[in-house]
């Protein structure tokens, strides 16, 4: 059974089932998942707790979970929380995790915390014994398009807002624009903001004041900002990853790889190929998919291969050699090279003509 984090709460309040698996990748989330249950469990008398973290190539598989079989020493309820941080327990450890989740004991519940897992992780049958015995918690990153929302969820639950209509929706923006990528410390500035003001409308001069500029980005994420022409958020990314000393290097091939894969498209479609074809024969997938979906149709064949060349000159500029025209710092090279893309993608699209018949 598959529960969404935001629905967990909910679904607790139904009653316990013998087996939780929490996995995703975002830190503060799956902590708070984790914490319901432990919560929940206590509630339902599981006064008894054991955790175990599995690490390493030799892992007693049976101290593990070979105890959950026998009945407990106080006669007490048991919550048992096996984390593997690596997402892989092992051969020994698939055959443990889908043998307990065959016969879960009545007085005892399982929690079972994971990083992300991938396709061929969660096609696994360990994997599959723990969805088929009990509730998958899938932890999902906040994206920056809902991050303004979640931070008014998270202001109400502490009886503050901001003021409605574009005043409180400029706060919000500027609020995620601070602490984009880092939950952990989004979370903190929202109690903070509890302490500093007493319940009701927050005003945008008092969120300015109090919340830190303590976003961090990650590069896998740039992708998204230039592909949907997001100029400010694009060169806000570009100085925070020089701030937080990402490799130049890394950061152009970020942005090249999105050059080839665009131009790639470009040449399947302007030889006939359908859009959806030409997106899974790319491997096009995901959030990227609908940012494809609208960059292709601004993007024609001779820009791309402009684009391409710039890419090779800016390749030159971060490994030290310098180009005729360019900058000869690597970072502002890279911000000329991703503005060239992200700016024809800024202007709104022209309303497509309407069809005839």
């Amino acid at each position: 059974m598959q529960v969404r984090a935001d629905q967990l709460a909910a679904h607790l309040q139904r009653g316990l089932a013998p087996l939780y698996t929490v996995h995703g990748d975002e830190p503060l989330l799956a902590l708070e998942a984790a914490d319901a249950i432990r919560a929940a469990a206590r509630a339902a008398g599981h006064t008894e707790r054991e955790v175990h973290t599995v690490a390493g190539a030799h892992v007693d598989w049976s101290g593990i979970l070979g105890g959950a079989q026998a009945m407990s020493l106080f006669a007490d309820k048991r919550l048992i929380e096996i984390r593997i941080p690596s997402g892989k327990p092992g051969k020994d450890g698939s055959a443990a995790l889908q043998a307990h989740a065959a016969r879960l004991p009545e007085d005892t519940l399982t929690l079972v915390s994971l990083p992300r897992l991938d396709r061929m992780q969660m096609n696994s049958a360990w994997f599959g014994a723990l969805e088929a015995a009990g509730v998958v918690v899938k932890v999902e990153p906040v994206g920056r398009a809902a991050l303004p929302a979640w931070l008014a969820r998270r202001l109400a639950a502490q009886g503050q807002h901001v003021a409605p209509g574009p005043e409180g929706e400029q706060a919000l923006a500027r609020f995620a624009d601070r602490v984009e990528g880092h939950l952990l410390a989004a979370a903190q500035e929202i109690r903070k903001l509890a302490l500093l003001h007493p319940p009701g409308t927050l005003s945008a001069a008092q969120i300015e004041a109090a919340v830190l500029p303590v976003a961090r980005y990650d590069i896998f994420k740039l992708g998204e900002a230039l592909l949907g022409g997001q100029i400010a958020r694009l060169r806000r990314m570009l100085a925070g990853l020089e701030a937080e000393g990402e490799a130049a290097v890394l950061v152009h091939w970020a942005i090249a790889d999105d050059i080839r894969a665009l131009r790639r498209c470009r040449l399947a479609l302007d030889a006939g190929q359908p859009l959806a074809a030409v997106l899974r024969e790319q491997r096009i997938w995901g959030p990227k998919e609908a940012l494809y979906e609208r960059a292709l149709p601004r993007l024609d064949a001779a820009r791309l291969d402009a684009a391409l060349a710039d890419a090779h000159r800016c390749d030159g500029i971060v490994k030290g050699l310098p180009q005729p025209g360019w900058p000869a710092s690597p970072w502002a090279a890279l911000e000329q090279l991703a503005l060239s893309l992200a700016l024809p993608l800024a202007a709104p699209a022209r309303a497509a003509a309407p069809r005839r018949g």
